[in-house]
């Protein structure tokens, strides 16, 4: 081989190893990385519903639709299972969390939206809101909604005031600026809170529910677990159709 034609092997063995690495960079830059999770959708934001009082307590009567509601406190298994109960059935509930509730279990809160679930809000500590001043209220109020903010990007669909059915004035002004045009309380208490036994939950919903009903249940106990699928069972006979408050009132 001559030197000229050493020279030109040189150059294209040069030129082929610059194409190759001009290619590979590019091919590099054209490949996507890899992509992190999708970041969850926010949590529905309170609605004002014209036509309702501040205070509801129920829904349309003239459709046969209900709100099967939960006070989100308590064991976490439990809560679950009754989850996953309630899916089990095709229904959607609406959860009112307590906030310091959510501080122990901040998993909960996504596990509720991811179920087609309504969530709200409990207060902070689920202490007598209605002994409380404006100021003492609105900072129960608050701080529940700022840990709802910081897990789901939201203040909660609904506040429900803890230990009472129904609001104060004083208490429904705290919830108005904290963001919560309504505060929602209930026509059916199933009374689960006292343990009487599954067949009792039962009774005590099905005795007085109606198209529109508003149901009072809670997370943590037993019975409640016990009592949902023969009370599902019970709704589904009489054409009722359980759904989350929003849907209640949409």
């Amino acid at each position: 081989m001559t030197l000229t034609d050493r020279r030109d092997a040189l150059r294209t063995g040069a030129a082929a190893v610059v194409a190759g690495v001009l290619t590979t960079a590019c091919g590099a830059e054209r490949r996507p990385g890899p992509r992190g999770p999708a970041a969850a959708p926010a949590a529905p934001a309170p609605r004002r519903f014209p036509g309702h009082p501040v205070e509801i307590a129920s829904g349309p009567r003239g459709r046969p639709r209900v709100a099967l509601t939960f006070h989100g406190q308590g064991d976490p298994a439990l809560a679950r299972s009754v989850l996953a109960e309630a899916e089990k059935g095709g229904v959607r509930v609406t959860v009112l969390a307590v906030g310091d509730w959510l501080d122990a279990h901040p998993e909960l809160a996504r596990r509720i939206l991811d179920g087609g679930h309504d969530l709200g809000n409990h207060t902070q500590r689920h202490l007598d809101i209605n002994a409380m001043d404006d100021e003492r209220a609105y900072a129960e109020i608050s701080a529940c909604a700022t840990r709802l903010r910081r897990l789901t990007g939201s203040i909660g669909s609904w506040f429900r005031p803890s230990r009472t059915r129904h609001a104060t004035p004083a208490v429904q002004r705290a919830a108005r600026r904290a963001g919560y045009p309504h505060v929602l309380s209930y026509d059916v208490d199933s009374l689960d809170f006292t343990s009487p036994g599954a067949a009792a939950v039962v009774r005590n919903v099905t005795g007085p529910i109606r198209n529109g009903s508003v149901v009072s249940l809670h997370f943590g106990y037993a019975d409640t677990l016990a009592a949902l699928p023969p009370l599902l069972a019970d709704l589904d006979r009489r054409g009722l159709r359980a759904v989350t408050t929003t849907e209640l009132l949409t």
